[in-house]
């Protein structure tokens, strides 16, 4: 059960009219390694949509994966990315401290509704890394919303349903809330508000993933910024799968690396007792981030 609830976590990893409104908390937090950010609340298409900002520079928007939090992805990475730049980072529709609307989830709406927090704080134009789900929500937002997009970071995005194995969608369409990973459910229950909409959280983001459809081919070649693909070598997003996303994002690159899904970032199911910062992919993320268009 161990070995399933883990695949759990490797994928668990309409707009309408609304008046749209910051509602930034007037406090400085710290965390345990004394690094101080920002955090608020942001209306944003019906949502109250929970944010953090770290760090000053270029902004880089983090967009977690299914069943996540901020904390949960990307607590070992932003410390280390908010040296050099602002890391504005967001919890989706019934993901950590945001509401849920009376809606399914889609990867269409996130996107859009990361564009809405966006432009609720004059930002014209970021870089996104999406994780995981994240991934897929960040490749609507360059399909969508492509003048936000400076450049685009992709760790272990889904786009088509050959992407993964063929036993994935069994197993997501058995999925239960008893088989998801101890640390996702502790890191959900240590910021929500209702730790009953843990359950919500869950069935939502599996019936999601059952009905998961293709990104069509020409959506995916209308991608113009510069992109970076990263994969884990044991990841569940497979080689081949990457190989063609690199291939039809024209302006590209991709880099698979020895580990598994999100073990690159951090990820919290990854964290062995062994983890050192300098096995993360910072250098390459920020190599990709420095570089000129030529």
């Amino acid at each position: 059960m161990k070995f399933i609830a883990l695949l759990f976590s490797l994928v668990m990893l309409t707009f309408s009219p609304y008046r749209q409104k910051i509602e930034t908390l007037k406090m400085k937090q710290e965390s345990n390694d004394h690094l101080t950010f920002t955090s608020g609340y942001a209306e944003v298409n019906g949502l109250r949509m929970y944010y953090e900002i770290y760090g000053e520079g270029k902004p880089i928007v983090l967009v977690h994966g299914g069943g996540s939090t901020i904390q949960t992805n990307f607590e070992k990475l932003i410390p280390l990315l908010a040296k050099n730049r602002k890391v504005i980072a967001v919890e989706l529709q019934a993901h950590g401290r945001t509401s849920d609307r009376n809606a399914e989830l889609t990867f269409e709406q996130d996107a859009d509704d990361v564009a809405t927090f966006l432009k609720n704080l004059n930002i014209k134009k970021a870089d996104f890394f999406g994780f995981s789900n994240g991934g897929t929500t960040c490749l609507q937002l360059a399909i969508r919303h492509p003048k936000l997009i400076n450049k685009l970071i992709l760790g272990s995005a889904l786009a088509k349903r050959n992407g993964v194995p063929n036993w994935f969608w069994d197993f997501m369409a058995q999925a239960r809330l008893d088989n998801m990973p101890e640390p996702l459910k502790k890191g959900y229950k240590a910021v929500a508000a209702n730790e009953n909409g843990l359950q919500n959280m869950h069935d939502k983001d599996a019936r999601r993933m059952v009905n998961f459809k293709d990104i069509p081919d020409e959506q995916l070649k209308s991608i113009q910024s510069p992109t970076l693909i990263i994969i884990g070598d044991k990841d569940v997003i497979t080689p081949e799968h990457a190989i063609n996303l690199h291939h039809l994002i024209s302006n590209s690159s991709l880099a698979i690396i020895p580990g598994g899904h999100g073990e690159y970032i951090g990820e919290i199911t990854t964290i062995k007792p062994n983890f050192k910062e300098s096995d993360l992919v910072v250098p390459m993320i920020e190599k990709f981030l420095n570089e000129t268009s030529h």
